[in-house]
């Protein structure tokens, strides 16, 4: 795992979003970005457009702009939404990180439920408002898993490949937003990728 690693980090160190190469290096940053089962997505089955959002359950700004995000799927039936758990803020949100994870991997039907209950919380999580916000979605019988954090450390290796230095961070077609952007902003960026995804 530690030679994988280096060698991603070695590798990938000039990737383009926009034009990757088609070594086996970028191969598997692409399979790590847009192909891995243990990351949480909704939207369509075979999008036009893909988006990858870096977020963090103790983000102020990953909790505003979220909702954004899967607004945007919702209305734009050609969109998949993919999450990658970043835990940059304490414990508590590689606790609540974990809890999430573990619900997708044992009844993924459920995540989104807790996903967006962690999301609602002002300030910074506890083990109680996890334990509570499991309790409202009916998930507090999934047990936490610690090999999630195996998911959370390739989450971070990616984060450091791409340059990540806060979340939220996404990716949108060929372009990465940092941090929050207004909803407006969002959704002209949306429409520009899939025109450009559909050749218009």
């Amino acid at each position: 795992m530690r030679a994988f690693i280096a060698l991603l980090l070695l590798s990938l160190s000039t990737f383009s979003v926009a034009a990757p190469s088609d070594d086996a290096s970028s191969d598997q940053l692409a399979k790590l970005l847009f192909n891995d089962p243990n990351s949480p997505r909704t939207g369509a089955k075979a999008p036009k457009l893909i988006i990858v959002s870096f977020t963090d359950y103790n983000c102020p700004y990953c909790k505003q702009f979220d909702p954004m995000l899967e607004k945007i799927v919702h209305d734009n039936p050609d969109v998949q939404l993919i999450v990658k758990l970043l835990p940059f803020k304490g414990q508590s949100s590689v606790n609540a990180a974990k809890a999430a994870l573990s619900v997708w991997q044992q009844q993924p039907d459920k995540f989104w439920a807790l996903h967006q209950r962690l999301m609602m919380k002002k300030g910074y999580h506890d083990d109680a408002s996890i334990a509570a916000a499991q309790t409202k979605t009916g998930t507090d019988g999934i047990k936490t898993e610690d090999k999630t954090m195996e998911s959370l450390k390739m989450n971070l290796i990616l984060s450091q490949v791409l340059n990540i230095q806060g979340t939220p961070a996404t990716i949108i077609g060929d372009q990465m937003v940092a941090g929050a952007i207004p909803y407006d902003d969002l959704e002209a960026l949306v429409k520009e990728q899939l025109a450009q995804a559909r050749g218009q």
